[in-house]
């Protein structure tokens, strides 16, 4: 044996700490690729009804010139939906361009929030405001109501029905308002739509970003939908009933992903979210490095935040009401802390463990002993194959990773891309299937470009900044008809 005692003791519990980390990363993986294998479940459609309710439609907006005229615009214009049935609010936070003016040339009503804090430069702010004259409105124009929540019954002034959120650069198609409605009116509270891209086509890489962002409505949300396991509500177009606002008196959670949050504190008060598959919302895909950097640096530090405050009440929630569903959606945002476990610890313990093994620190002797001590008749290399010296260990290992991303590239990769193409490539502005290879081949590197980025944000504390939109030609723009 060669070295002190205690370099391989360091390196027995780091291996036994290794495979616990392999564990723990494989069970969110594994529910993914459940939601894969299952891809072939049908949609859900909720009922066709006569019922028209009234709508907010909300939209918060920090310098947002470029792009919020046309978003109105198309709101207002091109809606399959009784225009004396909804109103378009826009929140122009802490805009010092013409973000105010265009939106109430396109036929917004503007609400004007100000704040010189920094710390509050972040949207969660700026719905708070908004939904609070939102509900001064709500309760001038409204009439009598009563708001039943559990035991409870709250007097109150009902004018509006249902909002809908929306970011500034989002389109929606011509059924979004009617589609919401109908799942509302089958007692749908709070619900997602589907998420597709308005530059899905413009290169390779936003092909790719597409793809990964699509996932989730193509094959995550629609299988949660037809199981029965609550949809994850965190993102634009979201639906929520008007009763819940009133209760809580506005918007109740200011956080990084304050979207994320206020679906979780829903789930808590016992709101089932749903998922609208044929109500499509396109919003602006990052199509650069740089860009998605920017996006993912929020998602990182603000849901690991989430996860680490509502981890363990999702857990005790679930053995409360005997619900996966609060389970499940900690296994989703476990991703955000293995991201860092696959940039940081994997590469560092496997570069350690070579380093080991090529010095000569695990002998043949060493190797019985531990065998034998383990009672395995091998050294673990995840417990499955037999090794008898340092050189054996290393290119077995070197197999056994290469295989593992060979895996992970083909079929969590480029299959998963395959069959979002091939079933939704109509929803992602394409006219052909093919239009789309090139997303489909580099949709695992962007993978990993996702998982890079996710940790730098896990590191950092982003602003609530101007977003720099994407030029789209009229001829590449998604047809919502």
């Amino acid at each position: 044996m060669v070295g002190p005692e205690w370099f391989h003791w360091v390196y027995y519990y780091l291996t036994q700490v290794n495979v616990g980390i392999l564990i723990f990363i494989g069970i969110p993986f594994a529910i993914q690729m459940i939601y894969m294998l299952l891809f072939w479940l049908p949609k859900k459609k909720f009922k066709k009804t006569d019922k028209i309710n009234r709508i907010a439609l909300v939209i918060p907006a920090h310098n947002e010139e470029d792009v919020i005229y046309d978003t109105v615009k198309d709101v207002i214009e091109n809606q399959k939906y009784p225009r004396d049935m909804f109103d378009v609010y826009v929140i122009a936070d802490n805009c010092t361009d013409k973000t105010e003016e265009l939106a109430k040339k396109a036929g917004a009503t503007v609400f004007v929030h100000n704040d010189p804090d920094p710390k509050h430069h972040m949207v969660g702010f700026a719905l708070e405001y908004g939904f609070k004259e939102l509900l001064k409105i709500d309760y001038e124009k409204g009439e009598p109501h009563q708001i039943k929540f559990k035991k409870k019954v709250i007097n109150s002034k009902k004018y509006y029905d249902f909002l809908i959120r929306l970011d500034a650069d989002n389109h929606i198609n011509p059924e979004f308002f009617s589609l919401m409605n109908d799942a509302y009116n089958s007692g749908a509270k709070i619900a997602r739509p589907y998420e597709s891209a308005l530059n899905m086509t413009q290169s390779s890489f936003t092909k790719a970003c597409g793809l990964y962002y699509i996932f989730d409505s193509r094959c995550g949300s629609r299988v949660r939908e037809r199981l029965h396991i609550d949809a994850h509500v965190n993102g634009p177009g979201s639906l929520i009933d008007m009763d819940i606002i009133r209760r809580i008196g506005g918007y109740d959670t200011v956080t990084m992903c304050e979207d994320t949050e206020f679906n979780f504190k829903r789930m808590f008060e016992g709101y089932k979210p749903h998922f609208v598959e044929e109500a499509v919302v396109y919003e602006d895909l990052p199509s650069t490095f740089k860009d998605t950097l920017a996006r993912n640096k929020r998602l990182g530090a603000g849901n690991l935040r989430m996860l680490f405050r509502y981890g363990p009440k999702m857990f005790f929630y679930a053995i409360k009401n005997f619900n996966f569903s609060y389970i499940e959606a900690f296994l989703n945002y476990l991703f955000i802390p293995i991201c860092p476990i696959l940039c940081i610890w994997l590469p560092g313990y496997y570069i350690y463990a070579y380093i080991y093994h090529f010095m000569g620190f695990m002998g043949p002797d060493t190797i019985a002993a531990a065998n034998l001590a383990a009672g395995k008749g091998m050294e673990p290399i995840a417990g499955l194959f037999p090794v008898s010296d340092p050189t054996q260990w290393c290119v077995t290992y070197a197999w056994v990773i290469v295989f593992c991303i060979g895996v992970l590239f083909a079929f969590c990769g480029i299959l998963q891309g395959v069959i979002m193409v091939l079933s939704d490539y109509k929803k992602m502005g394409a006219k052909r299937r093919r239009d789309l290879i090139s997303g489909v081949l580099l949709f695992p590197f962007f993978s990993i470009i996702y998982v890079i980025t996710i940790t730098i944000g896990v590191f950092s504390k982003p602003k609530w900044t101007k977003v720099r939109r994407n030029p789209i030609k009229k001829e590449e723009q998604i047809e919502t008809k």
